[in-house]
């Protein structure tokens, strides 16, 4: 394995993240799930984030949550550029939760063109309900109960939406992503509940014959996200009558990350990594090859860890675990006596008022007839997200972004919609892809960065 050694860090600490993966949607508490002690404070380079307050999510029960937009999430971060997620989680002191109508962003989803008109108390999708029982199973909850039976049954009915998308001779997509499917039947399992083989059988035949998806393959963190999903099957026998397939399924997904490791020690790239590292880490067939594989890529987290490379909260939320020798699949049995642990307020020296610096980015749109490009002065630091807006201030660009588990995305530049199968890419020009976000992403001045219209 990947390591074992214990620590005293409470894995619930580390996948409290998971419960920030909420995209500008407004979650209170529920009144019937103990809700999580709020022992988080903020400190080190995580401060931004550690100082917001979360609540949880609140399921209403007595109405039914709508399908997933046919968009959102179906493509990985390496399908899709990833985009920025709006985490919060405990504040280092007691705060109210925040009213109907506040959004965790600061701005409605889809805010790009400004006349969003959603409801703001828009249900959660197929991923956050999974990441939300993750989170219970983290703080040693097992979901039960009426209210809890239906946040069980909705995540269900959510993976027999999908299986019925994906169709009965595999010719189909899941409306979301094999991601959120694996995501579903991964947190379903680590709460003891059984989904039908069918539901398995989708995931299992995707993994193994990798039709239709882009490039003829899954991407890394896909693929370890079905591996987890596996590993925690394999380990609960919920679906005896599909051990066997499981078994070689996982095999397989081990296989194929092992042989997507860079020469940098990354397993696809820098942020599929952790994911990867989970899988492994949860192995029970540890080889020399994956013992080395390992710590290679352990050094290049590391490196990249010194370079800032992980800006993102959900890269973060699959990162910690790493650090802390664990993986989703510890889940299954979490260890709820272990000392859990506060993080120290970082000390903040306050700064002399200086004149911001500006740079300048150049923005391009060649998808499009006439062609768009104009250059966007915006303060040192700026996120492409500010890029953007900035843009839209002075000039005819205009864009439109949707909510998914990773944040906001692309959905149109100009008017024009990303249709099936077809998504905006980010290139810092002339042809390299940006594996952040626009939340993410800081252009430096003079580049040039393209939305390039393209098909999957």
């Amino acid at each position: 394995m990947c390591g074992t050694q214990d620590t005293t860090l409470h894995l619930s600490c580390l996948l409290r993240l998971l419960l920030a993966v909420t995209v500008s949607q407004t979650f209170l508490i529920c009144d019937d799930l103990d809700s999580f002690e709020e022992s988080w404070s903020g400190g080190s380079q995580l401060s931004g984030w550690l100082r917001k307050l979360a609540c949880l999510v609140r399921v209403p029960l007595h109405s039914t949550l709508p399908h997933p937009h046919p968009t959102a999430g179906r493509a990985s971060r390496e399908q899709l550029t990833p985009a920025a997620a709006h985490v919060t989680v405990a504040a280092p002191s007691p705060a109210p939760c925040p009213r109907p109508g506040w959004t965790l962003s600061g701005a409605p989803s889809g805010s790009g063109t400004s006349n969003d008109n959603s409801d703001s108390e828009a249900k959660p999708s197929m991923g956050q309900l999974a990441l939300y029982l993750l989170a219970l199973r983290a703080n040693c909850k097992l979901v039960g109960g009426r209210k809890g039976g239906r946040l069980v049954s909705q995540l269900k009915r959510f993976l027999e939406d999908e299986k019925g998308a994906i169709g009965h001779h595999h010719q189909g997509h899941p409306h979301t992503s094999y991601y959120q499917y694996g995501l579903g039947i991964l947190a379903l399992c680590v709460h003891q509940k059984r989904v039908h083989d069918s539901v398995v059988g989708k995931l299992l035949y995707a993994v193994e014959h990798e039709q239709h998806l882009q490039k003829g393959h899954f991407p890394v963190d896909t693929l370890a996200m079905a591996g987890l999903a596996f590993s925690c099957l394999e380990l609960s026998n919920l679906n005896p009558n599909q051990r066997n397939r499981i078994t070689v399924a996982l095999g397989r997904v081990q296989e194929k990350i092992l042989k997507a490791q860079t020469p940098e020690g990354h397993f696809g790239n820098v942020y599929s990594t952790p994911l990867a590292l989970q899988l492994l880490m949860a192995s029970l067939r540890p080889t020399v090859e994956l013992g080395t594989a390992c710590l290679k890529a352990k050094a290049a987290l590391l490196a990249s860890l010194q370079h800032k490379a992980f800006q993102n909260p959900l890269m973060i939320s699959q990162l910690l675990p790493i650090l802390n020798q664990k993986s989703y699949v510890d889940l299954i049995s979490p260890d709820c006596q272990a000392p859990r642990v506060l993080l120290e307020p970082a000390t903040e020296t306050p700064s002399q008022t200086q004149v911001p610096e500006f740079i300048h980015v150049t923005l391009k749109v060649s998808s499009i007839f006439p062609s768009y490009r104009h250059s966007v002065s915006v303060p040192v630091g700026s996120s492409l997200e500010d890029v953007l807006k900035k843009a839209q201030e002075h000039s005819r660009f205009r864009y439109g972004t949707q909510a998914s588990l990773s944040g906001p995305y692309l959905t149109s530049v100009m008017g024009n919609k990303a249709g099936e199968r077809e998504f905006w890419q980010l290139l810092r020009a002339p042809d390299t892809p940006l594996l952040q976000g626009i939340a993410d992403y800081r252009p430096r001045d003079g580049e040039a960065i393209e939305l390039r219209l393209v098909g999957w």
